[in-house]
């Protein structure tokens, strides 16, 4: 599949199509529906920092975009109310990291998403996020 997830509904292709952000970083969306949704991206020397291991918020792109994907599966636009992410391994260069976010609870306008990273077997973030569906599209969208 591709950076704009070809199996995803078609407002995430939209949304994907339109992220400079995830497609600077090599991030792919490899599928998403159903509040569910994975994303991939491999780390390269551009993105560790000076202890050589990746930089936080390189973790945290992934795990958001994942996120984007899953909230957005259902239709309406939603944006990130809020997020935060556990670091639980050390990731380096060439490591192929894959995220995968599910909906965990819905209600209204609002949602929770878990989002697990992994480089193979091996969990290296833990990520939640908070949704708002917002009442109507943003301007130009």
């Amino acid at each position: 599949m591709s950076q704009s997830g070809q199996d995803a509904p078609e407002q995430v292709r939209a949304m994907m199509a339109a992220d400079e952000a995830s497609r600077a970083l090599g991030i792919s969306l490899e599928r998403a529906g159903d509040g569910c949704a994975v994303a991939r991206m491999t780390v390269r020397p551009d993105m560790v920092n000076g202890h050589a291991i990746a930089h936080g918020g390189v973790v945290f792109t992934l795990a958001d975009t994942a996120f984007a994907g899953a909230c957005n599966s259902w239709g309406p636009v939603t944006v990130a109310a809020g997020a935060a992410i556990e670091f639980l391994a050390p990731v380096r260069v060439g490591d192929e990291l894959v995220a995968e976010a599910r909906v965990r609870s819905q209600a209204g306008r609002h949602g929770i998403y878990d989002v697990t990273v992994r480089r193979a077997a091996e969990v290296v973030a833990e990520f939640r996020g908070r949704s708002t569906t917002l009442r109507r599209n943003p301007p130009g969208g």
